[in-house]
């Protein structure tokens, strides 16, 4: 696939916190978006096959619900599909990864550039540090509905990756109790405003080391998202890639 260097985006939940600042940040390549109500004079559609046809690449953060209708209406048109919506059960991920067979997939469950160094690192950790109690701690604000946050289970299965477990073997999301032997924990806390912020621990009985990261600013992950859309919209083949692929230096 291979698209001038103007691609013309288009936004899947437009309409929504993050879809907004995504919309924003695509500026003049803003093709149109995608929500459950229509406004012609913002080129914005409630049909997604209609916006794919006017779309390079589309930037999806809108509901889980909607993947796999998105899924199938992307790899029709042949538009390239940046996806950010967290929270899939295992029919929408099906969904994603039978796309990603006919276009370029970009999944992700958190477009910051740092955040997405950690989950390398902690995939790292993860392999050197078997031994160690891991335990991931998530805050955001009080209008988020799913806990633990997309981005707290990404980090959990990077770590399960470098330990080469099976993530839902030793996901631990109820505290009660004795801790199980290579448990990965998490808790979670919601309040106010804030952004995100994620802490990564691995505990033993002489030392711990934690890995941090604070969203300051919800801008990050538009701009992150559009870094993907610009990256997935050039020379990419059919695919599902991550966003480390977005940020590694690739030459064509």
């Amino acid at each position: 696939m291979t698209h001038s260097s103007s691609p013309r985006i288009g936004i899947a939940g437009i309409t929504g916190r993050l879809g907004s600042l995504c919309a924003q940040e695509a500026g003049p390549l803003l093709a149109g978006g995608l929500s459950r109500h229509a406004d012609p004079a913002r080129n914005i559609v409630t049909d997604a096959s209609t916006l794919a046809q006017s779309c390079d690449v589309i930037i999806d953060v809108s509901h889980a619900s909607l993947v796999p209708h998105h899924a199938r209406a992307f790899a029709e048109a042949g538009c390239a599909w940046v996806l950010g919506t967290t929270g899939l059960d295992k029919t929408a991920q099906a969904a994603v990864n039978d796309a990603s067979k006919t276009i370029a997939v970009l999944q992700a469950a958190n477009f910051s550039p740092a955040l997405t160094m950690l989950l390398a690192l902690a995939r790292e950790l993860g392999a050197a540090l078997p031994d160690y109690d891991a335990e991931i701690a998530e805050t955001h604000h009080r209008q988020k509905v799913d806990a633990p946050s997309g981005t707290a289970l990404a980090i959990g299965r990077a770590v399960a990756a470098g330990r080469n477990v099976p993530f839902d073997q030793v996901a631990r999301m109820d505290q009660n109790g004795k801790r199980p032997d290579g448990a990965i924990g998490f808790a979670s806390l919601r309040g106010g405003q804030v952004v995100g912020e994620h802490d990564l621990h691995f505990y033993a009985a002489d030392e711990d080391i934690t890995l941090s990261h604070r969203a300051l600013d919800r801008r990050v992950f538009a701009r992150g998202a559009l870094k993907a859309a610009h990256w997935l919209a050039h020379h990419r083949d059919a695919g599902l890639y991550g966003m480390e692929d977005a940020l590694r230096k690739h030459t064509d």
